[in-house]
């Protein structure tokens, strides 16, 4: 015969497993991230393979949704929709918000490497070492929008871009309607006399084919490759300085964030430091094998930048960072932050690079 006491025993833990997982389930929180880019591309696979970690980091607790470009909102609309609680979070670049407050530029495209040559992995040592998350965390109270940032995917440096005949000066630049980013970058471009374009990246192949624009900048090999410019353009320019280091950014709602836990408010800050490593070692062996594609298979020809290029567009940089210095405060105060970086951390990265870059550029032109 059964025993009633085993059985009331039996059905207590039964009900308190069920209760249990009742609340483990009840407690589960989605959090929804809108991209500014279509799924397909590059940065929302990296996306998704850090909220595989935040997911597993925190046994199915906290998990993350990826929202393609115009799920909710507009990709211009982002930040406002992720401060008022529309979607928990979002996705872009924070140079993107430059509008919002001008420091925003240091953080998601630091023109010309801030002018003190921060190059991508430098800019990581600030951020991480040299005082750079400090005043991140202080940047979304300075733009005014309830919102905790993590710095995810670096990238760069950027090509300068496709261009449907040579250049060799920037007189022949200075000719072409040319896509450029948004913000002090493209200004900059405007200063030194190129018709600079700003657009989203989707809206860069129809231009191009349309002739609404001659020629054209977005990232790297494999996300051009990806949109497609090649088809219309074959002459690349990798070496380009207007945005040597660029970060995307994952941007939570203030109050869906002190909603998580601390173990699952631990695991986002884990998982993007983890991105940051992971992003920039998928694009260099990603790049290369576009490039590779590019110039094997696809007629695409190699150039090299024309030297008065750098000359003209870091002036124009170091005048644009001077200006927003002498109009922001917190502007200021982020630029000296990495002014002082860059006087402890370039001399040694950069000389400590040189003979690697000698090195690499004369195997690949063995390759020729």
């Amino acid at each position: 015969m059964f025993s009633l006491k085993k059985i009331a025993t039996g059905a207590a833990v039964a009900a308190i497993a069920l209760t249990a997982a009742g609340s483990a389930a009840f407690a589960q929180k989605v959090l929804r991230i809108q991209s500014v880019l279509p799924a397909t591309a590059d940065e929302v696979t990296m996306l998704k393979a850090f909220g595989d970690d935040v997911a597993a980091l925190t046994g199915g607790s906290l998990t993350i949704e990826v929202l393609p470009a115009g799920a909710v909102v507009g990709p211009r609309d982002i930040m406002d929709a992720v401060d008022a609680g529309l979607v928990e979070g979002g996705f872009a670049w924070t140079h993107y918000w430059g509008g919002k407050h001008p420091a925003a530029n240091l953080f998601g495209a630091p023109i010309a490497g801030a002018g003190v040559g921060l190059d991508n992995i430098a800019f990581l040592s600030w951020f991480q070492f040299g005082g750079g998350k400090e005043l991140y965390d202080r940047l979304w109270d300075e733009m005014g929008v309830n919102v905790k940032g993590f710095m995810l995917q670096p990238v760069g440096p950027e090509a300068l871009g496709w261009f449907p005949e040579p250049i060799e000066s920037m007189d022949d630049f200075r000719k072409m309607r040319f896509r450029a980013p948004p913000g002090m970058v493209g200004a900059a471009y405007a200063d030194i006399g190129v018709p600079a374009v700003a657009m989203g990246g989707g809206d860069i192949l129809p231009a191009l084919e349309k002739g609404t624009i001659d020629a054209a900048e977005w990232c790297c090999p494999k996300p051009d490759s990806v949109f497609g410019f090649q088809k219309v353009l074959k002459y690349y320019y990798l070496q380009g300085l207007h945005q040597v280091t660029v970060n995307a950014d994952m941007y939570v709602n203030g109050d869906f964030y002190n909603g998580l836990t601390e173990t699952e408010q631990k695991a986002l800050e884990v998982a993007a430091n983890a991105s940051l490593s992971k992003s920039l070692s998928y694009r260099i062996f990603e790049n290369g094998k576009a490039l590779k594609d590019l110039v094997d298979n696809q007629g695409v020809i190699l150039k090299d930048t024309p030297a008065d290029y750098f000359s003209e567009y870091m002036t124009a940089a170091q005048k644009a960072l001077q200006s927003a210095a002498d109009e922001n405060e917190f502007f200021a105060e982020v630029w000296q932050s990495q002014k002082d970086f860059a006087e402890i951390a370039v001399p040694f990265w950069s000389g400590a690079q040189t003979s690697n870059a000698s090195l690499g550029r004369a195997f690949a032109d063995s390759l020729k």
